[in-house]
């Protein structure tokens, strides 16, 4: 259904436009009751909720994939990432999963690395365990304020009231879930050491699979993401608070063809009831789509490295 353009509200929260329109989503994950109003902004294409449900925590379920419990590894296999890291790093060999953006952000095993919205702390466990030391997440979700060991501490509190100054500040896929980008990346700009990195991966309205199927599309998530940016956006944004933008990898899988055919369907997003649908094939040809995206800059998720320059 096409609605007017709206030019009354408060404006694009990225590049500040006042041309959006507007369309009705609709929850899926979970087949949850609920519309909800999101604003398509005409000038740089990205996304947000025109006002986030005020029960928003009830579409966040026990199940929500971010409340698993923290998966400890015995003291042998720790042993092992540490060197599998030394090896990665220093000859590019044994990879874990996430060495595509960690190869470009490490420093030295001593810097000083934020994960905000860290939910559980597995990503900062799996580095320490590589062999990091000065590790802090912040979540406002967490039950309560937890140390996981020498050199990790989970804090529940957002990230504007955290204490210190960091080296790099990630964000894995929690970004799309703050309603006020700008207060989000001034926080990093004031935390985040001169010469300092703020990775944010997130979906993207760049996706292609965005353009095609729009309120099925997987990633919109209605009404959990209340901002999906698009590249151009979510740069001008950096540029305003202070960043220099210095890449931006597309990282997308196959989930956005899959996860988008099922929302189709009308079906409750499980894995385990859905891809045994298709073949080893089918699947492999997701795979090798989400590449093509990827190096096409249309996949539907990317990772922005921003870093915060020195001031004479």
């Amino acid at each position: 259904m096409k609605t007017p353009i709206d030019q009354t509200g408060a404006g694009c929260k990225f590049c500040g436009s006042q041309h959006q329109k507007e369309f009705i989503a609709q929850e899926r994950m979970f087949r949850l009751p609920g519309s909800f109003v999101y604003q398509e902004c005409l000038s740089c294409g990205s996304l947000q909720i025109k006002e986030p449900p005020a029960d928003l925590d009830q579409f966040y379920p026990d199940q929500y994939y971010s409340f698993s419990s923290l998966q400890r590894s015995p003291s042998w296999k720790n042993i092992l990432k540490k060197i599998r890291m030394k090896l990665f790093l220093n000859a590019g060999i044994f990879a874990p999963s996430y060495g595509y953006w960690l190869g470009k952000v490490h420093r030295h095993f001593d810097q000083k690395i934020a994960d905000v919205g860290c939910g559980n702390g597995q990503l900062l466990y799996e580095l320490h365990a590589s062999g990091y030391g000065s590790l802090a997440g912040f979540d406002p979700f967490i039950d309560e304020d937890l140390s996981l060991g020498s050199g990790i501490r989970l804090f529940k509190r957002s990230f504007d009231q955290a204490e210190g100054t960091f080296d790099l500040i990630m964000m894995h896929h929690s970004f799309e879930h703050m309603e006020y980008p700008d207060q989000i990346l001034k926080a990093c700009y004031e935390k985040l050491n001169p010469g300092g990195t703020l990775l944010i991966r997130c979906p993207v309205t760049d996706a292609q699979v965005w353009k095609d199927k729009r309120e099925y599309w997987v990633q919109l998530d209605a009404p959990r993401h209340l901002i999906i940016p698009s590249v151009s956006g979510l740069g001008i944004l950096g540029q305003k608070v202070g960043f220099s933008l210095e890449e931006v990898e597309f990282d997308s899988s196959d989930f956005q063809f899959w996860g988008t055919e099922a929302y189709e369907k009308e079906l409750p997003l499980n894995p385990e009831q859905i891809l045994p649908d298709y073949s080893k094939a089918e699947l492999n040809q997701f795979k090798q789509k989400a590449l093509r995206y990827n190096q096409e800059g249309k996949g539907d998720q990317a990772c922005f490295y921003f870093t915060k320059p020195f001031r004479s």
